[in-house]
Protein backbone atom coordinates (compact mmCIF):
# COMPACT_ATOMS: atom_id res chain seq x y z
CA UNK A 1 0.00 0.00 0.00
CA UNK A 2 1.39 3.41 -1.02
CA UNK A 3 0.73 6.14 1.25
CA UNK A 4 0.80 10.13 -0.05
CA UNK A 5 1.03 12.92 2.05
CA UNK A 6 -2.00 15.35 1.43
CA UNK A 7 -1.71 18.01 4.48
CA UNK A 8 -2.63 18.49 7.75
CA UNK A 9 -5.55 18.41 9.54
CA UNK A 10 -5.35 21.48 10.11
CA UNK A 11 -5.90 22.45 6.41
CA UNK A 12 -9.80 20.99 6.96
CA UNK A 13 -12.30 23.08 8.82
CA UNK A 14 -13.84 21.21 11.18
CA UNK A 15 -17.34 19.44 9.48
CA UNK A 16 -15.65 20.74 6.45
CA UNK A 17 -13.83 18.89 3.46
CA UNK A 18 -10.88 19.22 0.91
CA UNK A 19 -10.12 17.96 -2.41
CA UNK A 20 -6.99 16.35 -3.64
CA UNK A 21 -6.63 15.97 -6.97
CA UNK A 22 -5.66 12.17 -8.34
CA UNK A 23 -5.34 10.61 -11.44
CA UNK A 24 -8.16 8.57 -10.26
CA UNK A 25 -10.38 11.85 -10.28
CA UNK A 26 -10.86 14.10 -7.20
CA UNK A 27 -11.04 13.03 -3.81
CA UNK A 28 -13.14 14.55 -1.08
CA UNK A 29 -10.96 14.59 2.55
CA UNK A 30 -13.27 15.52 5.46
CA UNK A 31 -13.12 16.23 9.00
CA UNK A 32 -15.71 14.90 11.32
CA UNK A 33 -16.90 17.41 14.77
CA UNK A 34 -14.61 14.57 16.75
CA UNK A 35 -11.70 15.48 14.57
CA UNK A 36 -12.24 11.99 12.65
CA UNK A 37 -11.31 11.99 8.90
CA UNK A 38 -12.43 10.20 5.95
CA UNK A 39 -12.06 10.49 2.29
CA UNK A 40 -14.47 9.33 -0.76
CA UNK A 41 -15.02 10.27 -4.07
CA UNK A 42 -16.20 13.64 -4.60
CA UNK A 43 -18.97 12.73 -6.51
CA UNK A 44 -22.35 11.90 -5.49
CA UNK A 45 -23.51 8.38 -6.80
CA UNK A 46 -26.65 10.24 -7.73
CA UNK A 47 -26.12 12.76 -10.27
CA UNK A 48 -22.59 13.67 -9.72
CA UNK A 49 -22.97 16.62 -7.41
CA UNK A 50 -19.38 17.75 -5.58
CA UNK A 51 -20.25 15.98 -1.94
CA UNK A 52 -16.69 18.24 -0.74
CA UNK A 53 -19.29 21.86 -0.67
CA UNK A 54 -22.32 19.47 1.42
CA UNK A 55 -22.71 19.43 4.87
CA UNK A 56 -21.16 17.25 7.30
CA UNK A 57 -23.15 15.76 10.40
CA UNK A 58 -21.71 13.11 12.60
CA UNK A 59 -19.84 10.31 10.06
CA UNK A 60 -22.02 11.88 7.03
CA UNK A 61 -22.39 14.25 4.13
CA UNK A 62 -25.21 15.58 2.76
CA UNK A 63 -24.89 16.28 -1.03
CA UNK A 64 -25.50 20.10 -2.15
CA UNK A 65 -27.38 19.17 -5.26
CA UNK A 66 -30.18 17.13 -3.90
CA UNK A 67 -29.51 16.22 -0.31
CA UNK A 68 -28.26 12.26 -0.60
CA UNK A 69 -27.12 11.53 2.55
CA UNK A 70 -23.56 9.00 2.07
CA UNK A 71 -21.75 7.51 4.77
CA UNK A 72 -18.53 8.82 4.88
CA UNK A 73 -17.74 5.09 6.59
CA UNK A 74 -18.65 3.41 4.01
CA UNK A 75 -19.72 5.30 0.91
CA UNK A 76 -23.01 3.82 1.19
CA UNK A 77 -25.94 5.99 0.21
CA UNK A 78 -27.80 6.11 3.50
CA UNK A 79 -31.98 6.18 3.43
CA UNK A 80 -34.27 5.65 1.10
CA UNK A 81 -31.73 5.96 -1.53
CA UNK A 82 -29.06 3.70 -3.38
CA UNK A 83 -25.70 3.93 -4.38
CA UNK A 84 -22.45 4.06 -3.29
CA UNK A 85 -19.02 6.14 -3.73
CA UNK A 86 -15.48 4.41 -3.10
CA UNK A 87 -13.98 5.13 -0.10
CA UNK A 88 -10.00 5.55 0.47
CA UNK A 89 -7.96 4.63 3.74
CA UNK A 90 -6.86 8.13 5.53
CA UNK A 91 -3.72 8.24 7.75
CA UNK A 92 -3.52 10.30 10.67
CA UNK A 93 -0.06 11.01 12.38
CA UNK A 94 0.03 13.33 14.87
CA UNK A 95 -1.71 15.64 12.11
CA UNK A 96 0.03 14.51 9.23
CA UNK A 97 -2.80 13.03 6.92
CA UNK A 98 -1.89 10.64 4.11
CA UNK A 99 -4.29 8.57 1.73
CA UNK A 100 -3.45 5.41 0.16
CA UNK A 101 -3.85 5.22 -3.61
CA UNK A 102 -3.32 2.51 -6.49
CA UNK A 103 -1.66 5.97 -8.49
CA UNK A 104 1.18 7.92 -6.34
CA UNK A 105 0.98 10.79 -8.57
CA UNK A 106 -1.05 13.67 -6.55
CA UNK A 107 -1.39 17.30 -7.08
CA UNK A 108 -3.68 19.51 -4.77
CA UNK A 109 -6.59 20.82 -5.85
CA UNK A 110 -7.72 24.21 -6.45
Amino acid sequence: MTWIAIGHIDDIPVRGARCVKTPEGKIAVFRTAENEVFAIDDHCPHKGGPLSEGIVHGKAVTCPLHNWVISLESGEALGADEGSVRTISVRNEDGKLSISLESAVLAAAE
